[in-house]
């Protein structure tokens, strides 16, 4: 009997040490950027006098030329000539000419959704909300909950 209430208690203080652990043991939090992201996104469009598209998942587009040929489904390869910024003019990264080529599901959630909205030789801008971007998470070129801005030519539909 002694040996079974020596179980029990030990088997208790496992389990309620085992608990504790658990709980201190969280993912960080991820910060919610969407008002300051519209904010920031309404207010570009606005100072530039831009006209633009909202979707349904929160990005905006603009369809400076619409292109003639192929249209791109979220999972086409494409070639892209862009420039990537902030929306204070800060150029973060860019191609050159010829652009560069990639799967679309292998990229940031705006950029799958937004060059479906161009057909073959189109371009346009791409003002895209943090939560389809980077999150949160910040990299050594980009800051958590930026709004990425990108000037796109879809060059090809590979």
């Amino acid at each position: 009997m002694k040996y079974l209430l020596s179980s029990l208690l030990a088997l208790t203080l496992f389990i309620s040490c085992n608990n504790s652990e658990k709980e201190t043991i969280k993912e960080p939090q991820k910060t919610d950027y969407t008002a300051e992201n519209e904010k920031e996104i309404t207010d570009y469009i606005a100072k530039n006098n831009l006209t633009a598209q909202k979707s349904a998942s929160g990005l905006y587009y603009i369809i400076k030329e619409p292109g003639t040929g192929v249209k791109p489904t979220s999972t086409s390869n494409v070639t892209v000539a862009y420039k990537g910024y902030f929306t204070d003019g800060k150029v973060f990264d860019q191609s050159d000419a010829a652009g560069i080529s990639f799967p679309l599901n292998k990229v940031i959630p705006g950029w799958t959704e937004g060059i479906t909205y161009f057909k073959e030789g189109g371009s346009g801008l791409l003002l895209i909300p943090s939560h389809l971007g980077y999150g949160s998470d910040s990299n050594p070129r980009i800051p958590g909950g930026s709004v990425l801005l990108f000037d796109v030519k879809l060059l090809k539909v590979n």
